[in-house]
């Protein structure tokens, strides 16, 4: 059984509260935050003061996804804020080996980010370090985007690659409920999904979505 984790990139901002509500009330208990800074990636949301602000208003986990250049910088500032578990793109950092100790350092849990186009074998001197693996399942930055379906042979790699090892594998972008089934069936733990479950009402699509994850 999967997990499904909310992604408030996806949410209605002016009513950020509100929805964080509705979802603390229906049983989840991590929030997925997209961290961007408008070189790495297109967008910029979600810096450190603004989760700081976020975090005051509900009693939600928060895993910070940093799609970031130099992530180290925020690290320190991220960990005040709130963050449980802190993620970092291969591809955004020179010196990948010493970005996850600086987050474990702080008792986070550390996490790392794969494109769609990068393999699982560039973590294998890292694999003993880490708690989780961030599939993208779409290219990073922006929402909204189709599900590539190469992810789910990706998924299944990764779960073979890790072994038995316990590091949960976590997929982000463009899923929906029968998605979310494909991707749980294919060995994720993490679920994330922002534009289908915040279009719309919350808590039927949070349904749908459960009953994705909820497999044998």
């Amino acid at each position: 059984m999967a997990k499904i984790v909310p992604s408030v990139f996806g949410a209605d901002i002016g009513r950020i509260n509100e929805q964080l509500q509705v979802l603390e009330k229906n049983g989840i208990d991590l929030l997925h935050v997209d961290m961007m800074d408008g070189s790495f990636v297109p967008n910029i949301a979600f810096g450190p003061d603004q989760i700081k602000m976020m975090k005051k208003g509900t009693k939600l986990q928060f895993d910070v996804h940093m799609m970031v250049y130099e992530p180290d910088r925020y690290i320190p500032r991220l960990v005040e804020a709130g963050a449980h578990m802190i993620t970092v793109h291969q591809e955004a950092t020179t010196h990948l080996h010493r970005t996850i100790q600086l987050i474990k350092s702080y008792g986070v849990r550390a996490g790392v980010v794969l494109n769609p186009g990068t393999p699982p074998s560039t973590l294998e001197y890292v694999l003993d370090d880490i708690d989780c693996i961030l599939l993208m399942t779409v290219n990073p930055g922006l929402g909204g985007q189709k599900f590539f379906q190469s992810s789910l042979e990706k998924i299944r790699k990764t779960k073979a690659y890790i072994g038995n090892r316990s590091i949960q594998i976590e997929v982000d972008g463009g899923v929906n409920a029968e998605l979310a089934k494909e991707c749980t069936l294919a060995g994720a733990d993490l679920i994330v999904v922002g534009s289908y479950l915040f279009e719309g009402d919350i808590e039927a699509n949070l349904e749908k979505l459960s009953k994705g994850v909820l497999t044998e």
